[in-house]
Parts: C-alpha cells; sequence; structure tokens
C-alpha cells in the first residue's frame, strides 16, 4: 500500500467516523488487505458489505456512525445522499428526531438490503398517498427550518421557482411564506390558515411586547389595529408554576385593555369554526367589520 494511499484511507476513515465499504476498501487496499483486517480482528463488520475500522467489538459509538452504514449499504458502497428528517438534522435542525435513517436513490438504481433502521426513498415513482399524509410534518419542518434559521429569506421560493414540477408545490410556498411572517410552529401555521380561511385580517406572529414589569415577552399572534392577541397552546400545562406564568402573562396583557384570547392547538386543528366564531365575536368587539 502507497503512502498516498494511506493517507487517502486515513483521511476516508476520518471523514466517515471510521466507517467503509467494502467497495472502498477493495479500491484502497485489495481484497488480500481487506480479509487481513478482518480476521485479524482490526476491523468489523458492521453490515453486509459495509466494515468498521477498529479492534473492538462493533457498536455504533454516535449517529453519525449509523447514518454512514445507512447512507454506504443502501448505496452499494457509495455515498447515498441522507434525505429528510435526517438530512435536515445533519444540517443543524433542532427539535426533530427519529431512529430511522432516509437515504435517497435514483428511481432506477439497485441496492441491497439496508440496515433495518434505513428507509430508502426513490426520488421519482412514489405513490401519492405516499406524500399527502406528511402535509403537516413538512409545514413543521419548514416553520422550523426558518426559525433556526437554516433557510433565510426568499431562499425556498427561489428553489422552488428553479423546480417548476416539484410535488406539493403550493403547500411548500404558503408553509414558506407563514414562515417568514414570523410563523414558528405548526400550531401557529394552522391558526394563520385558519384565519385566511374565515376572511379575517393576517395578524403579526411572535410579536414582542414588554409587560408591566418590564419584561420582554413573546405573543403567538397580534391583530395590530384591534388590540387582540392570542395565545396558542401546545399542551395542557401540568406544572401548576408554568400555569400560573402563563395565567399571569395574560393578566399583564389584560391590565392595559388588550383582549387575549388563548386556544389550545387542539382546538385550532379540531374544532376550527368554535375558535373563528369566537375570534369572529372578538375582532367585531374591537371594531372590525367584515
Amino acid at each position: 500500500m502507497s503512502s498516498r494511499d494511506n493517507d487517502v484511507l486515513g483521511q476516508l476513515l476520518l471523514r466517515q467516523d471510521n466507517v467503509i465499504s467494502r467497495r472502498q476498501a477493495l479500491r484502497l487496499l485489495g481484497p488480500g488487505a481487506v480479509r487481513h483486517r478482518l480476521a485479524t480482528g482490526r476491523w468489523q463488520v458492521a453490515h453486509r458489505g459495509v466494515y468498521f475500522a477498529g479492534s473492538e467489538p462493533f457498536v455504533f459509538a454516535n449517529e453519525n456512525q449509523r447514518q454512514w452504514v445507512a447512507s454506504l449499504s443502501a448505496g452499494g458502497g457509495r455515498a447515498a445522499p441522507l434525505g429528510g428528517v435526517t438530512a435536515l438534522t445533519v444540517l443543524g435542525l433542532r427539535g426533530f428526531t427519529e431512529h430511522d435513517i432516509h437515504v435517497v436513490l435514483p428511481e432506477r438504481m439497485r441496492h441491497r438490503k439496508p440496515p433495518i433502521f434505513a428507509v430508502v426513498h426513490r426520488i421519482a415513482g412514489l405513490a401519492r398517498e405516499r406524500w399527502t399524509c406528511f402535509d403537516d410534518r413538512a409545514r413543521a419542518l419548514i416553520a422550523a427550518a426558518h426559525q433556526q434559521r437554516l433557510v433565510d429569506g426568499d431562499e425556498v421560493e427561489r428553489i422552488v421557482a428553479a423546480m417548476p414540477r416539484v410535488r406539493r408545490r403550493g403547500l411548500i410556498l404558503e408553509a414558506a411564506r407563514d414562515a417568514q411572517g414570523g410563523v414558528h410552529s405548526l400550531p401557529e401555521a394552522e391558526f394563520i390558515r385558519l384565519c385566511r380561511d374565515a376572511g379575517f385580517p393576517r395578524p403579526t406572529c411572535q410579536v414582542i411586547r414588554d409587560d408591566s414589569a418590564g419584561r420582554r415577552r413573546y405573543l403567538d399572534a397580534v391583530f395590530e389595529g384591534w388590540r387582540v392577541h392570542v395565545e396558542i397552546d401546545g399542551g395542557q400545562h401540568m406544572d401548576v408554576r408554568q400555569w400560573w406564568a402563563d395565567m399571569k402573562r395574560q393578566n399583564d396583557l389584560w391590565i392595559p385593555g388588550g383582549r387575549v384570547l388563548r386556544f389550545p392547538s387542539w382546538a385550532v386543528r379540531h374544532r376550527p369554526e368554535e375558535v373563528a366564531d369566537q375570534l369572529r365575536a372578538a375582532l367585531v368587539a374591537a371594531g372590525w367589520r367584515p
């Protein structure tokens, strides 16, 4: 093995967290050297056609190693691109965790059976029902990517404009525009859609206000011209201290005369008519005319 090949191997193992495919190893070492490393215990089998360059019994040390094993096994020894939530988490997205590793392959490319935790997606030929059931998750991911500054401004719109046949184009653009307007979560996005469908003025999301004690507060949605504030609770608070903190914040907003409405995210999703009725009544009482 030449010094150059040794350097290339070292760089490859460093980049791939000591995971290497048989295809890569044969190209750099040859079959005899690969067999010797396996026979002497210097390398371990991580999956069929994928090895771990280490003498200890192989266990996944981190998520990065799982991703490399999934990528190399699904790609037949070549590194297949990661996709979906897996790709976003590699780029830094927080708050979305999955045990499965999502890998993307061209439609006609054959692949060996990947490990059980690898989910292989084809870039074409997916049935429509494989897409529509994930609308809410797609909205949540787009909102989170904007909130965490993985994308900025109209970046999503520019990319979608270059892909005129992309699936769910309308949903992606709508979610991106909502996120640019301050929507930071799926419940907030659903609330914006509710307002749009009911013909209400569009509220401003994630508005900063100082309470009576001078503390900075973030409000989920505010109808600025009518001083109507809406808080969307993601779940029931079991901690009485958190419950009181939320009620106190609401009282601080009521004291100077603002109207505060609180809705659980469940009601926004499953009882939109009832939410719209109460919101309409509050806006009309504040002077709004449909």
